[in-house]
């Protein structure tokens, strides 16, 4: 195994000498707002290896985008160094002293019964946290980003909710709620009325949302998932499209529905012959 503490150091070391004043002058340019889109987009390319791995992938590759992540954290944590206000040991020893605070069912001598308690004590010792700060114990919804993906946004909430008892109690109870939803925003469309319809689409999607997360299934993975297939087949109809001579844009919808069946067939028939 390689010596981790020496492969961070020298990370370290190469971000120091790119900020450094015979550096990049890219590098040497950005701030922390110029920083944000990379750091969104070295996590979703993370994302997207860890897509690939679950798919039967190489992991070697996720190494690779984990590491452009990192170096993201090492970008950020360098700029604070220069003004003096945090290093990345102490990005660290934050993390590292937070985590055993909040698992002393691990490095105390609490014990608990199972994954859902322990979810519960951590709601509980966040609040505690909160309370020490800043003299309130604030909301068991504190922490969600407000910018993160809405669907993924609405996952969480409903999940910090649950650790207080706020849910249903399995999934039959959440799944009744999208009916409920569902019946709503066909009254909406029928009223025409553009607020309300997107008011009662939302609903729909924020208990999608949850019955996804009583499921285990995230449904941001599972949208991505789908958004996947979609890609792939919709690919193999402007191809077959092509094949057949018909001009971009002139199909009719009867000739791309029949090229997208055959693709949902060709797709299925491939993961069959592909599978054990």
């Amino acid at each position: 195994m390689s010596d981790i503490g020496a492969a961070v150091e020298r990370l370290v070391e190469v971000m120091r000498r790119l900020r450094a004043p015979d550096g990049c002058p890219w590098d040497k340019e950005q701030d922390l707002r110029s920083l944000r889109p990379y750091l969104v987009e070295e996590t979703y390319e993370v994302l997207d290896e860890m897509d690939r791995v679950a798919d039967g992938g190489p992991w070697r590759p996720l190494a690779e985008e984990l590491g452009d992540l990192l170096f993201q954290i090492v970008f950020h944590a360098h700029l604070a160094s220069e003004k003096g206000e945090f290093t990345l040991a102490d990005v660290a020893t934050a993390i590292s002293d937070k985590l055993e605070r909040r698992h002393p069912h691990v490095f105390g001598k609490d014990r608990v019964e199972g994954a859902e308690q322990v979810l519960q004590n951590w709601a509980k010792l966040k609040a505690d946290e909160r309370k020490a700060k800043t003299g309130r114990a604030g909301s068991v919804l504190d922490g969600v980003p407000s910018g993160a993906p809405a669907l993924q946004r609405a996952e969480r909430l409903t999940e910090k909710a649950s650790r207080i008892g706020f849910d249903w109690p399995d999934v039959h109870g959440a799944r009744a709620k999208v009916d409920e939803e569902l019946a709503e925003l066909d009254e909406a469309i029928a009223s025409k009325d553009r607020a309300a319809i997107e008011h009662e689409l939302g609903d729909v999607l924020f208990a999608l949302a949850n019955v996804g997360r009583k499921l285990n299934s995230p449904p941001e993975d599972a949208l991505r998932g789908t958004n996947k297939r979609f890609t792939a087949r919709f690919h193999r109809v402007e191809e077959k499209l092509a094949a057949a001579g018909i001009p971009f844009g002139e199909a009719t919808l009867e000739q791309m529905d029949a090229f997208w069946d055959e693709a949902k067939a060709e797709e299925k028939a491939a993961k069959a012959a592909g599978s054990p």
